[in-house]
């Protein structure tokens, strides 16, 4: 599955947060420049003909009603962008106790997300009444104490915890697990905010899942690849890997990190996602020179009798067949020194 698929939240900035402790974030709520409202474009003199008009020729697309993006704005637009503008324009309209939640809540934390549905901007209300769904717009009707809503950008947003915990509660099991693994991962929420939150939500529908996620949750792992590698291996039922694993030489000394360490078995395994590269680079390095010096960190480890596995984005689609060959890996492992 290619890597587009995923959203790496923490690459676009919409504020910054901290760890749950009830900061509030004043910035005016954002507009997208690209963002063109109906209610300001007839203040600035379009009529309502001329906006009708460029709705038929195409040349203005609605996110929703009153709510456009020019069409060549939207042919290059990133799904996450996207989605910022949907809630720039739902939130013009949105009831004073509504706040942002879930996936939404989410890409304002930039918690990196896999295969989300962004399409409809996602508010908790606490007011009585049922959830309901649209096109661009979904609401949850469910308690919502004042300790898990923080004002950020300008919006009511659901904290870091109370996100994660919602994303657990409606997420499968993967998708949750790789929001966990980043949320902690990024230092916004701790575990004990996490058991905190869920406690708070004891009886609502999901509940139990969420305790799962949570309980698995590992923010050592440093990636979405990483993160749905370690939910590949436990679901196989292998032995459960150490995330950021350090080898260090005979003499102590630290010759790099694996991104999964069996230690009694002599196996490490690598998730090699293209961002990876990206992340070890130095000032001034070039991809290259990165890779060449992942192989020299790798044939160090070899010389110590470390075996290696290396997975990558297409292993996650045929889970079968990387299970097997991680199988293998960990068999060679015990054979040259392991348990």
């Amino acid at each position: 599955m290619a890597e587009s698929i995923h959203i790496l939240c923490r690459s676009f900035v919409v504020g910054s947060a901290t760890a749950d402790a009830g900061v509030m974030f004043m910035a005016e709520p954002p507009c997208p420049p690209e963002l063109i409202l109906r209610s300001a474009a007839l203040r600035q003199g379009f009529s309502s003909d001329e906006v009708q008009v460029k709705r038929r020729r195409g040349e203005w697309v609605p996110l929703r009603a009153g709510a456009y993006v020019t069409a060549d704005v939207l042919k290059v637009m990133e799904p996450l962008n996207r989605h910022l503008a949907l809630i720039a324009a739902t939130m013009c309209r949105a009831p004073e106790d509504a706040a942002l939640s879930h996936l939404s809540a989410a890409c304002l934390w930039r918690i990196d997300l896999w295969e989300p549905n962004l399409r409809a901007v996602q508010l908790t209300r606490s007011d009585a009444g049922s959830g309901h769904r649209r096109r661009s717009l979904q609401t949850f009707r469910t308690a919502l104490p004042p300790e898990d809503v923080v004002t950020m950008s300008g919006y009511r947003v659901t904290g870091a915890a109370r996100t994660v915990i919602d994303l657990a509660k409606h997420l499968p099991f993967e998708a949750a697990v790789v929001a966990a693994d980043s949320a902690l991962h990024s230092g916004i929420t701790t575990a004990a905010a996490l058991a905190s939150a869920a406690d708070r939500q004891a009886h609502c529908p999901g509940i139990r899942g969420a305790h799962r996620v949570i309980a698995f949750a590992d923010g050592r792992s440093e990636s979405v690849g990483e993160s749905r590698t370690r939910v590949m291996i436990h679901r196989a039922a292998l032995p459960r890997p150490q995330p950021q694993y350090e080898v260090r030489s005979r003499e102590g000394v630290l010759l790099g990190r694996a991104d999964f360490g069996w230690e009694e078995l002599r196996t490490l395994g690598e998730f090699d996602g293209r961002e990876k590269y990206g992340r070890r680079l130095r000032p001034g390095q070039l991809p290259g020179d990165a890779v060449f010096q992942e192989k020299l960190r790798e044939d160090a480890m070899r010389d110590l009798g470390w075996n290696f596995v290396r997975l990558a984005w297409a292993d996650l689609d045929h889970p079968a067949d990387a299970v097997a060959r991680i199988k293998r890996a960990l068999e060679r492992g015990a054979r040259s020194g392991g348990a």
